[in-house]
């Protein structure tokens, strides 16, 4: 069956002006550990300036409190305890919307986490080393019950590509929209393949992005993507069309960004801060 191609971002949802905290959707970021508490913190600060009610992050202990003098505007949730189990699954029961992996790592820990977190009825994003410690698997589990956004960037997708037999990522659009497809269709999920021109499917539609520029080659601007997709997830927008409206307010925050600061000069929390302005210009 032919893929379906889009070329337009879809409506950003609607904000009411009567709407309260609990309007705007509850997003749990589980990630970081002792050396990346950059990027948790990154995503949480994204999913807020995106327009999230309420963003927890679940982090390392000895992260936390580093993470929550960056946002302090997030809730934190401080993992390393013995009950970590629990206290995570009454978060994500709690939460609209996951956004699972940034600056994780890969320890045993954390691959209990995402494993655990898999298993929850609720719209997440999967990035960074959640996507890692899920290529290293045998197989893609059977037992997944979130309804994701994949973010791989093609190094990710590469390693993500043995379960599905692909052993090389291309870089032309027609077949970066055909592997994120075979992909999409194989995990069941939506997969935003980043790049220049990021492509994105559901296996029956294909959305190639056409706004960002290199301001968004710096590290932390994928965490800044999460989290912006993880808000619009929390209020009920589908996977796919948070996949590609993300997709296009991030690059056009990427190009606001750039043209104030120079190509060169952009860092991940410009982006965040460019985001009001992306949202204006789709008059929203």
């Amino acid at each position: 069956m032919a893929l379906k191609t889009l070329t337009e971002p879809p409506r950003l949802p609607k904000r009411p002006r009567e709407g309260h905290k609990g309007s705007f959707g509850r997003v749990l970021v589980v990630g970081g550990n002792d050396a990346m508490i950059g990027a948790p913190a990154l995503a949480g600060l994204s999913a807020l300036r995106m327009g999230a009610g309420l963003v927890q992050v679940a982090t390392p202990r000895a992260s936390l409190l580093a993470v929550l003098s960056v946002v302090p505007e997030l809730v934190g949730l401080p993992l390393g305890e013995r009950d970590d189990k629990r206290r995570l699954r009454d978060a994500a029961d709690a939460a609209d919307a996951l956004v699972i992996g940034p600056g994780m790592g890969q320890l045993a820990d954390a691959k209990g986490h995402v494993l655990a977190l898999l298993r929850h009825d609720k719209p997440a994003v999967l990035d960074a080393d959640a996507l890692n410690i899920l290529a290293a698997g045998k197989a893609w589990p059977r037992d997944v019950k979130v309804r994701a956004v994949l973010t791989p960037h093609p190094g990710e997708m590469k390693r993500l590509g043995r379960l599905i037999d692909v052993t090389d990522v291309p870089t032309d659009d027609a077949a970066r929209a055909a592997i994120a497809s075979k992909a999409a269709t194989a995990f069941g999920q939506v997969v935003l393949l980043k790049g220049h021109r990021t492509v994105i499917s559901d296996g029956r539609r294909v959305y190639v992005n056409r706004t960002g520029n290199s301001a968004l080659s710096k590290a932390g601007t994928g965490d800044v993507l999460s989290g912006l997709i993880g808000a619009l997830l929390a209020i009920g927008t589908d996977p796919f069309d948070a996949a590609c409206l993300g997709a296009h307010l991030h690059g056009l925050a990427g190009e606001i960004a750039g043209k104030k600061l120079g190509l060169r000069s952009v860092l991940a929390r410009d982006v965040v801060d460019c985001l009001s302005q992306a949202i204006a210009r789709m008059g929203k």
